[in-house]
């Protein structure tokens, strides 16, 4: 009788283990899922705002090289924010819809071979690009992006100040979009950072050096 207590109770125990088991593996699953579902947005978001920064940035340092007239950094810098953010959208929408044709029809191409379930019908429609999504959010990470340095450049007359601080506001934003790109999708935190405040840095170095050099020459 003791004997049939005890494994009645193993049994349930090694039930429970099971059950805990299958428990945390959908979990996981799921936890894996969320994160690649991230993916698409993600990316834009990060490309978007990084692009919108530096992008902007250089513009409006390139143009200050030759020219320290607050007002032509500020026009420059709105005119780059404008044409970058529709080039981003049109550009990525353009991309994922590409993506999403080809997968439409990979799809079809499935269907005709596999009867699929209902259930595995949806699952699949869910994972499929969203191009409007994902232009929305190109247009307004770049935006985002392209406002740190004309609301740093905007207040200050000074040329050399004017400089020093769209420089300083640019590198914050550069370490915060590194940083807030690497956190959501797992990824170290310092390389992503410090990855995107050299290219910024680069970029701008390059764009002021250049522009220097082109307008000292008298072209």
């Amino acid at each position: 009788m003791a004997s049939n207590q005890t494994s009645v109770h193993d049994a349930k125990f090694a039930l429970s283990v099971n059950n805990m088991e299958q428990q945390m593996s959908l979990e996981l699953e799921k936890e894996e899922f969320d994160y690649s579902k991230r993916s698409q947005w993600l990316r834009a978001a990060v490309l978007g705002a990084s692009d919108g920064l530096v992008s902007t940035a250089s513009l409006m340092m390139g143009v200050g090289a030759v020219k320290q007239d607050i007002k032509a950094m500020i026009l420059t810098g709105f005119a780059g924010l404008v044409a970058g953010a529709c080039s981003m959208a049109i550009g990525e929408f353009v991309s994922v819809h590409s993506q999403l044709d080809i997968q439409v029809a990979q799809l079809k191409r499935d269907k005709r071979r596999v009867v699929d379930t209902e259930e595995e019908k949806e699952g699949d429609d869910e994972n499929l690009p969203n191009p409007v999504q994902a232009a929305a959010a190109s247009a307004l990470a770049f935006s985002t992006g392209a406002m740190v340095p004309l609301l740093a450049a905007s207040f200050i007359r000074q040329y050399k100040v004017r400089v020093a601080v769209i420089v300083a506001a640019v590198s914050m934003a550069l370490v915060l979009f590194g940083w807030l790109g690497a956190a959501l999708g797992r990824a170290p935190a310092a390389r992503s950072s410090l990855r995107v405040l050299v290219g910024g840095w680069l970029a701008m170095a390059l764009t002021f050096g250049l522009t220097k050099l082109i307008g000292s020459s008298g072209l």
